[in-house]
């Protein structure tokens, strides 16, 4: 059975960087950092104090006010970046109508910031002054839910956690449904709204993330020598795909095509990757074997890129299994140098900046690029943005548990 030809007509962005495709492009140009002091809650005894805070976020753009409280923020961010992906479509929404569309959405940690509200209730006040919305604020199948009625999209209606590539593997599965017949359209990615007390905590104590609190906008600094760990992030990535035919009968711009999509499991450790990059490079190769193409077509990859000591050297030494000599021919920018890094939302903004990338033929940079470190030795696009021929470009996603995903994009002609 032939597959069907899958296209991105929609980006739908809720950043650090800012909302919508305008703002954050312009800031990936201009290397502009999203990251600053974290203002939610009070840092005083915490040994990390940034993240990546979405600024200016109105939810009454979006959603009533009245049903907003009834929703966990990263319910808040997908809808906000579903609408936003819808509007840039430009589709009539009787074509989002019915069975012949879904919606797959998921998040990495969910309704967390309302968990840890809820308990403090049940502790301070007793159980029966716990919100009766408190199940469907905090679980993540309710953020695909609620876009699924807002649309009357009646196909499937998905929601994975996969860690940090929940929303590739959503973007992934959602393109083979549409492959396969059994949808025409898909509104697809992962939300995530993680800055809270006990999530920073305890992603700090794991030494995970960085502590260079004096210099937020400088912390994310992927592949860099001097790199201490990532900057927790929030906001959504999502997407509008569609079936070619459908896409031009429409007259629908394409930014780029699916061309490739691969999963699969380090089989190693709950957090680290695999030290040999096995993981990592086979689903690479499952992308480009999916694709049906050679390394040397590719051009660029938006890398995992975390600014971790370990993901980004074994990141590095993934690409340099996949792709031989050709590896260094490559632009690798990791883009979370800008956005800070928003786990299970992370691969849908990734995906959609490097549908960007192809469609504007841009490069964008990994800034803060300025100690080599020798295990990290690829051309990282350092801190400016290159105008490139590109052709195919990849989008890798890389989660806790060993689990990982790989989207392979290509210009559309």
């Amino acid at each position: 059975m032939s597959r069907r030809r899958v296209v991105i007509t929609g980006l739908g962005l809720v950043s650090p960087l800012g909302l919508g495709v305008e703002s954050n492009w312009r800031a990936l140009l201009e290397g502009r950092s999203g990251i600053g002091l974290i203002s939610r809650f009070d840092t005083t005894h915490f040994k990390t104090k940034i993240a990546g805070e979405i600024k200016n976020f109105d939810v009454q753009q979006f959603i009533d006010r009245k049903e907003a409280r009834k929703m966990d923020l990263f319910i808040q961010y997908a809808i906000a970046a579903a609408e936003l992906a819808v509007q840039d479509s430009g589709i009539d929404r009787e074509l989002l109508r019915g069975e012949r569309a879904g919606v797959y959405v998921g998040s990495g940690i969910g309704g967390i910031g309302t968990i840890e509200e809820t308990h403090r209730v049940l502790l301070e006040k007793g159980p029966e002054r716990v919100s009766p919305f408190f199940i469907i604020q905090t679980i993540i199948n309710e953020a695909p839910g609620h876009i699924s009625i807002r649309y009357g999209s009646s196909g499937p209606n998905m929601s994975n956690a996969t860690a940090c590539s929940t929303a590739a593997h959503a973007i992934g599965e959602a393109f083979r449904m549409i492959q396969l017949g059994i949808v025409d359209r898909m509104i697809a990615g992962g939300a995530e709204a993680p800055i809270t007390p006990l999530s920073v905590a305890g992603f700090s104590t794991m030494k995970a993330l960085s502590e260079r609190n004096d210099e937020p906008e400088k912390a994310s600094r992927p592949f860099d020598a001097q790199r201490d760990g990532f900057v927790m992030s929030e906001g959504a990535g999502i997407l509008l795909l569609e079936e070619l035919g459908c896409a031009l009968k429409r007259g629908a711009r394409i930014y780029a095509e699916i061309a490739g999509y691969g999963l699969n499991g380090d089989a190693y450790h709950v957090t680290a990757p695999a030290p040999d990059g096995d993981g990592a490079a086979r689903v690479m190769k499952m992308a480009l074997d999916d694709a049906g193409i050679s390394p040397e077509d590719v051009q660029y990859i938006n890398a995992h890129g975390t600014s971790t000591l370990y993901n980004d050297r074994i990141e590095t030494l993934a690409i340099k299994k996949v792709f031989g000599d050709h590896a260094r021919k490559l632009g690798v920018s990791s883009t979370k140098s800008m956005t800070g890094h928003l786990l299970g939302a992370a691969g849908g903004v990734e995906t959609a900046i490097t549908a960007l990338a192809v469609f504007h033929q841009v490069m964008p940079p990994t800034i803060n690029y300025e100690f080599p470190d020798p295990e990290c030795d690829l051309d990282y696009v350092p801190n400016r943005a290159r105008p490139a021929e590109i052709v195919y470009a990849i989008s890798n996603s890389f989660g806790f548990g060993g689990t990982n995903a790989c989207l392979l994009l290509k210009k559309f002609e």
